[in-house]
C-alpha cells in the first residue's frame, strides 16, 4: 500500500525508559543524615561551635540546630560548612547513588594525611582508614570529646597520650579517651597506615575476650 513506511529492525526506534531519579524518601533520609555528619566532622576536627561560627559566619544557634536536625540544611548553609570542614559538598550531603550498590570511597586530605571514611551511615561509631606521611612526625597534642581506637595496618605509629609516648607496630592497637591530650603520627622513618574507629563520648569499641569457660567443650 502506498503511504505506508516499512521500518526495518535497524531503523526501528527503541524507546528506553528513563532512569528513575532519587525517590523523595531517599532524599529525605539523605538530608536527615546531614546533621549527624556535620557534628561528627566538627568533633573529629576538635572544633567548637563558636570557632566554626566565626569561620563560616553562621550563628552558633543555627549550627546547633543543623547538627541536631532541627534546621533543614540548605545550599546557602552547606557551602561555607563544606569549605570550613574541607570536604566536597556531595560528601557532606551524601545523596544516594540510585541503582548502584557499589560503595565509592572518597579520600580527603586532613592535616597532610589521607583519610578515607569507611562508614557510610551516621552513627555513634565512625571508621576511617588513614595514611599518615613520614613528614607528620612532630607531636601536637590536642583534646576533644570522644573515644578512639587505633589499629596499625602497616608501618610504625607514634602515639603521644598524656605522659605516655609509645610506638606501635603493624598488628598492634590502642584505645583512649580523646579528652586526654593526644597526638599520633609517623615515627619519621616512613608512612604509616592506620584503621581508626572514632566514637562520641561514652561510645567505645568493645572487644570481647574469649575466656577459658567459653572455650570449654
Amino acid at each position: 500500500m502506498t503511504g505506508m513506511r516499512h521500518e526495518t529492525p535497524e531503523h526501528r526506534s527503541v524507546r528506553r525508559r528513563p532512569s528513575p531519579g532519587p525517590r523523595p524518601a531517599d532524599m529525605e533520609q539523605a538530608l536527615a543524615r546531614v546533621g549527624p555528619r556535620l557534628r561528627e566532622l566538627r568533633q573529629r576536627r576538635g572544633v567548637t561551635l563558636a570557632a566554626l561560627s566565626e569561620a563560616t559566619g553562621i550563628s552558633r544557634s543555627t549550627l546547633s540546630r543543623l547538627e541536631t536536625g532541627q534546621r533543614r540544611p540548605t545550599l546557602e548553609l552547606l557551602l561555607p560548612l563544606s569549605q570550613a570542614h574541607q570536604v566536597p559538598l556531595d560528601e557532606l550531603v551524601d545523596a544516594p547513588d540510585v541503582g548502584d550498590p557499589r560503595v565509592r570511597l572518597k579520600p580527603r586530605t586532613v592535616h597532610g594525611s589521607t583519610v578515607v571514611p569507611l562508614t557510610r551511615q551516621p552513627g555513634p561509631l565512625q571508621t576511617y582508614k588513614m595514611v599518615i606521611p613520614a613528614s607528620r612526625a612532630t607531636p601536637d597534642p590536642r583534646v576533644h570529646e570522644g573515644h578512639e581506637w587505633l589499629y596499625v595496618l602497616a608501618g610504625r605509629l607514634r602515639l603521644v597520650l598524656g605522659d605516655h609516648d609509645v610506638v606501635l607496630g603493624s598488628g598492634e592497637a590502642a584505645e583512649f579517651d580523646t579528652r586526654v591530650p593526644h597526638w599520633f603520627g609517623s615515627t619519621g622513618n616512613g608512612p604509616v597506615e592506620v584503621l581508626s574507629i572514632f566514637g562520641s563520648q561514652g561510645e567505645r569499641m568493645h572487644v570481647r575476650a574469649r575466656t577459658r569457660r567459653d572455650g570449654a567443650g
